[in-house]
């Protein structure tokens, strides 16, 4: 029996629509998160869980 729960968020690699670039974005972010190298936006805080703007291609427990 495990008595201690597991976390419900994930970190999610995201990749950018626009040029391609790959970063690690937490999946409940609290503020707006921008690409690295062209400033595309990546994903946007709802109150809860994230909206992804990118495409995810791996979610890291």
């Amino acid at each position: 029996m495990e008595t201690i729960q597991q976390p419900r968020s994930k970190f999610l690699k995201v990749e950018c629509k626009n040029c391609g670039n790959q970063q690690i974005v937490f999946d409940k972010a609290s503020a707006r998160v921008n690409c690295l190298v062209c400033n595309a936006l990546l994903a946007k805080p709802t109150g809860g869980k994230a909206t992804v703007l990118g495409t995810t291609s791996r979610a890291f427990d």
